[in-house]
């Protein structure tokens, strides 16, 4: 897997904003990707140090289109650490 398939997108709620305060970042991550190459990726992309990477597959929902049930699709999470004194400017707003 390519490193640019790695990370699909930041993800930016209450929760994951609040855990800005903890230097931690949540993305959402292919799901084939494993915690190495969440790190290396990160890594690159934002050239920072991480510290560590923990993962949560997040089971999808089943939703209602008229009278059929739909599962919705499963995705992954990864919340990323990094190094003391590191950021994301993305994140930041800047």
């Amino acid at each position: 897997m390519h490193l640019y398939d790695v990370l699909k997108r930041p993800l930016i709620t209450e929760k994951s904003t609040a855990l800005q305060m903890e230097n931690k970042y949540a993305f959402e991550v292919a799901k084939e990707a494993n915690k190495a190459q969440i790190k290396q990726a990160v890594e690159t992309a934002f050239k920072v140090g991480v510290i560590g990477v923990n993962v949560v597959t997040i089971p999808g929902k089943t939703r209602r289109l008229g009278r059929r049930l739909l599962p919705a699709h499963p995705w992954k999470k990864a919340i990323v650490t990094l190094k003391q004194g590191d950021t994301i400017q993305f994140f930041e707003g800047a």
